[in-house]
């Protein structure tokens, strides 16, 4: 497996805590019992997540268990607000969803360069003696403390963002097709679950246009039970608009294979069977006219379906161009 892709960490963030209020009193030559005048504490720093686009793994946090963030700093004489604790900023790539991890609540996801969310919010500053003077309490000899900082544990979870995603069988031939129609240099062996994690591949089209695939580890039945690679891949599908179903010309009953990658995609989030969806047929270089032809009679109704080889290159022109057409519409 390639260790460099990193799609899942937990942290522990502690944000810093408030500074405390002063409670200070004037004093200056003929001035020996002024008034009240302590500032107010500093904020605690914050631990923040912030949308890099350089970024596409969380690789860096991985073995960055603990995260702190710095303390607010007192407040001080003649109203002087203390400083605020530095804050901790963590870059994260686009599509990395925060949840609680003792809850397993998702808070928010980061989908923009440049995007900041606080992750783990620091303690406010403590009031200085000056906001407490009434007119029946002129000299307040007290302050607020700054409230404490926060531990909670987080997780970070990835989803990668592309146009299109591959779903299919282990040895479906999404990696090949990858490998034919873009940059990317996926693994590629005629034994199941060469995949292991997800590729992205720039896929060049006409006139200079582009769109982003990639090529999710594939499915077997009870994914969405965790079985196989199970989860951890489904969730990635969901970041994508439209679905390539990749299903091989000599699989033994395709309109069969395309119902169970279907259900498996419907038990794990019934929404993703609203997306746009294209059946490929696979490895038809070992196909001729007649056979497709019959072939089609025993295709699954309602879907649109191209024949297509990525060894000979046969109609990937073809379904680049329904791609593009869906993704446009």
């Amino acid at each position: 497996m390639d260790s460099n892709f990193v799609d899942y960490v937990k942290i522990c963030g502690r944000s810093g805590k408030g500074g405390a209020g002063s409670a200070h009193f004037h004093r200056g030559k003929g001035n020996p019992t002024g008034g009240p005048d302590g500032g107010d504490g500093g904020r605690g720093g914050h631990i923040i997540l912030r949308g890099n686009a350089q970024l596409w793994t969380l690789i860096h946090l991985k073995y960055r268990k603990h995260v702190i963030a710095e303390e607010g700093q007192n407040g001080g004489s003649n109203r002087m607000t203390g400083r605020s604790g530095r804050d901790e900023v963590l870059d994260v790539p686009l599509g990395t969803v925060a949840r609680d991890a003792e809850t397993g609540e998702i808070l928010f996801e980061i989908t923009k360069e440049g995007e900041e969310r606080i992750l783990v919010p620091g303690g406010r500053g403590g009031l200085g003696n000056d906001h407490f003077k009434t007119s029946t309490n002129q000299a307040p000899n007290y302050a607020q403390p700054g409230e404490p900082g926060r531990e909670e544990w987080k997780i970070l979870e990835l989803k990668v963002l592309a146009d299109v995603g591959l779903v299919g069988f282990p040895n479906a031939g999404k990696s090949t097709f990858l490998s034919v129609v873009s940059a990317a240099k996926p693994e590629i062996a005629d034994y199941p679950f060469t995949t292991m994690v997800p590729n992205l591949g720039i896929v060049q089209y006409r006139d200079y246009r582009s769109f982003i695939v990639a090529d999710i580890p594939g499915i077997i039945e009870g994914a969405h039970l965790g079985k196989g690679l199970g989860h951890r891949f489904l969730r990635h599908i969901e970041r994508n608009s439209i679905l390539l179903f990749m299903v091989p010309a000599d699989a033994a009953d395709i309109k069969k294979e395309f119902k169970i990658l279907e259900n498996e995609l419907k038990m794990f989030n019934p929404e993703l069977l609203h997306k746009d969806r294209i059946l490929a047929i696979t490895k038809c270089d070992m196909l001729d006219e007649q056979m497709m032809e019959e072939m089609k009679q025993e295709l699954p109704k309602g879907v649109e379906t191209v024949f297509i080889s990525s060894v000979t290159g046969f109609n990937i022109q073809e379904l680049k161009d329904k791609l593009w057409r869906k993704l446009n519409s």
